[in-house]
């Protein structure tokens, strides 16, 4: 016999329309709008489904990708054409990106198996990288463990290897970041070892400021310098 729930027709997705898009995501995004998501549509970034009339249906996967998108511009300051190719990308859409561990929290650490199992890399690899500065494990022996973000890291780095590009090579962007890193701690460490916890608390607020402003400043002129390259 024919069971109830087997007789019921599949249920239809529901699309949204562009509008009732952006109410679900000003909240994360107060500067999101109509216009901005026609723009990354006519950039080849979205594609929804039009209706007859030529109004815009977006699915749910529609609005994950568009979350990710304006996710990776705002946490991580990559141009149109990076995210594009990223998500576009042979396997990408089962990796997970997450958003970087907030300033001031606590980051929890795993062992080395399950960040090469995260990361996709070698156990040879990840101890490379380990090697050249690009993790940061604390502990010794069977007792390291990693931060987190550290297979986000490794996960990267084993994307620039297959173009070539060994851990060796990769310390550059680790001495880079360590000195940008220690020239915004002289700026706010007075703050965060107040014994105010208001001082404390704008000190973190001015950290991240800063690291949003240093970040984009370095995005900018190293995509200047990859213009230059490529005229």
């Amino acid at each position: 016999m024919t069971s109830t729930a087997a007789q019921q027709p599949p249920q239809r997705e529901r699309l949204l329309r562009i509008g009732e898009v952006v109410r679900r995501l000003v909240e994360e995004f107060p500067d999101i709008s109509i216009s901005k998501i026609r723009y990354l549509e006519d950039e080849g970034l979205l594609t929804p489904r039009r209706t007859q009339g030529g109004y815009r249906l977006f699915s749910e996967d529609d609005l994950e990708r568009l979350q990710t998108i304006l996710r990776l511009q705002r946490d991580e300051f990559l141009p149109l054409r990076v995210i594009k190719d990223e998500l576009d990308a042979p396997g990408q859409k089962d990796r997970k990106r997450r958003r970087p561990t907030a300033l001031g929290a606590v980051e929890e650490l795993i062992p080395l198996d399950e960040l090469c199992d995260r990361a996709g890399i070698t156990t040879q690899l990840a101890k490379e990288l380990e090697d050249f500065g690009l993790l940061g494990p604390q502990g010794v022996g069977n007792d390291k463990r990693y931060p987190e973000s550290d297979a986000d890291v490794a996960a990267t780095c084993a994307q620039l290897a297959r173009f070539g590009v060994d851990p060796r090579h990769l310390r550059t962007f680790r001495t880079a970041a360590g000195r940008e890193a220690a020239l915004l701690e002289q700026l706010v460490a007075p703050s965060l070892r107040a014994r105010s916890n208001e001082r404390r608390a704008q000190g973190l607020r001015d950290l991240h400021q800063l690291a949003e402003l240093a970040g984009e400043l370095q995005s900018l002129l190293f995509w200047r310098d990859l213009r230059d390259l490529a005229q």
